[in-house]
C-alpha cells in the first residue's frame, strides 16, 4: 500500500472543492486535507468547529463564526451563536433569529425559532410567533403544523424525511415537499418510528403489521410488529420474533443472518452485525466477513466503514475492501464523504482516500 509523506502546507490556493477534512495540527494551525494536500484555514487557534462532508463551521479565536467549504472561506457573524451542521447546510441561531447556510447563499428561517435540528437535506424548527412546526427543504420553507399547544419537535427527523404531529394529534410525514398522513393512536408514546434517507418504518398498533414508508408508499411489509429496526438510505433492516436479521430494499426483502446475530446496527449504506463475534458488513449488494472479532468501537458513514482493530488502533472498510490504517492504540478516526481521518497521540494524522494513505 502505498504511503505519501506530505511536508508542504499551501496557502491562499485555489481550491475546487472534493469535501473537507479538519483538522488542528501541532501548532494549532486548522487546516483541512484536500487534493492530497493540508490546506491552512486559520492560522491562530480556532474555539471550536463542527464538520460536514462538505463544509466547516467554526469559531475562529474572537468568537466569529467563519464557513469554509473547500473553496473559500466565508465570514457568517461576529455575534454568539447556536449554530449545526450537516454535509452540505448549516443553520444558526443569534438569540430567537434563525438562519442558514446553503450553497454560498445566507437567509433568514424566522425572526421567532426556538429548537431546531440541521440534517442533509432538511432544516426543521420550531417558529413561536405563529406556533408552528416548520421545515426548509430545496430552496422552500414549509409549514408543516400549526398546534394550540406547546410547541414540541417532531418525532423523528431522517436525512430528507420527517415525522411530526399535527394539532389533532395526526401523525405525518414530510418528504419530498409532501405531506402524507400515518394515523391518530390512543396510545402514540408507544410508537416508535425510525427514519432514514427516502424511508422510515414503524410497528402499527392498530393492524399490528410492519409498515414501510418508502419513497411516497406505505406498504405492510410483515404480518407481524418486529423486535427491532432501523433504516438507512433507501432500505430498512429489521429482527423478527425468531431472532432472524432481514433486509428491506425496492419492494423485496431477504434474510441477512439466520443465526442469531449478537448485535447489528445500520447507517446510511451499511449493514454491520455480529455472528459467533464474527463481524460482518453489508453494502452495495454484498456480504462481508469483516473482522473474526466484535470490534469495540465503530463509526459508519456513507458507504465507510471504520473500527478498533484488535490491536487498539484502526482499520477501514470502504468499497469492499479492507485496510489497516495503525495500530498505534488510542488513535482517534472520523469519516468525511469516503474518507477516513485517524489522528494519533503524536500529533500525526492519516488520511485514507481512494485506496491511498496519505500522512503529515
Amino acid at each position: 500500500m502505498k504511503n505519501i509523506l506530505i511536508f508542504t502546507f499551501l496557502f491562499g490556493a485555489k481550491i475546487f472543492g472534493q469535501g473537507v477534512i479538519p483538522i488542528i495540527d501541532f501548532n494549532n494551525f486548522f487546516l483541512s486535507f484536500q487534493d492530497g494536500f493540508f490546506r491552512s484555514v486559520e492560522v491562530q487557534p480556532i474555539q471550536d468547529f463542527k464538520a460536514g462532508d462538505d463544509l466547516i463551521a467554526y469559531r475562529d479565536t474572537r468568537g466569529n463564526l467563519r464557513l469554509y467549504d473547500g473553496v473559500k472561506r466565508s465570514d457568517i457573524t461576529n455575534l454568539n451563536v447556536q449554530y449545526q451542521v450537516s454535509d452540505y447546510l448549516m443553520g444558526y441561531m443569534i438569540g430567537p433569529t434563525l438562519n442558514m447556510w446553503d450553497q454560498g447563499e445566507l437567509s433568514t428561517l424566522t425572526y421567532f425559532a426556538r429548537n431546531f435540528s440541521v440534517k442533509d437535506s432538511l432544516i426543521v424548527f420550531e417558529d413561536t410567533r405563529f406556533n408552528t412546526i416548520n421545515a426548509y427543504w430545496k430552496d422552500s420553507s414549509y409549514m408543516l403544523s400549526t398546534l394550540m399547544r406547546d410547541l414540541e419537535m417532531p418525532a423523528a427527523i431522517g436525512e430528507n424525511i420527517v415525522v411530526f404531529k399535527d394539532n389533532g394529534n395526526m401523525f405525518k410525514t414530510f418528504w419530498n415537499g409532501d405531506v402524507y398522513e400515518i394515523d391518530v393512536w390512543n396510545n402514540p408514546q408507544y410508537v416508535n418510528f425510525e427514519v432514514g434517507t427516502d424511508i422510515m418504518c414503524f410497528n402499527d398498533p392498530t393492524t399490528q403489521t410492519f409498515v414501510v414508508f418508502d419513497k411516497g408508499v406505505f406498504y405492510d411489509i410483515e404480518q407481524l410488529p418486529m423486535v427491532r429496526f432501523k433504516a438507512g438510505r433507501g432500505f430498512v433492516v429489521y429482527e423478527d420474533n425468531s431472532g432472524n436479521l432481514w433486509y428491506y430494499k425496492d419492494g423485496e426483502s431477504f434474510q441477512l443472518s439466520n443465526f442469531g446475530a449478537d448485535f447489528w446496527d445500520v447507517k446510511d449504506d451499511i449493514v454491520v452485525w455480529t455472528e459467533s463475534s464474527y463481524f460482518f458488513a453489508y453494502c452495495n449488494d454484498e456480504k462481508t466477513e469483516v473482522a473474526n472479532f466484535k470490534p469495540l468501537d465503530y463509526q459508519i458513514k456513507n458507504d465507510v466503514l471504520a473500527y478498533r482493530n484488535i490491536l487498539g488502533g484502526v482499520n477501514a472498510f470502504v468499497g469492499g475492501e479492507a485496510y489497516e490504517l495503525t495500530n498505534m492504540s488510542d488513535s482517534n478516526y472520523s469519516i468525511y464523504g469516503s474518507r477516513v481521518l485517524v489522528s494519533m497521540f503524536n500529533n500525526s494524522y492519516i488520511v485514507l482516500e481512494n485506496g491511498v494513505q496519505y500522512k503529515n
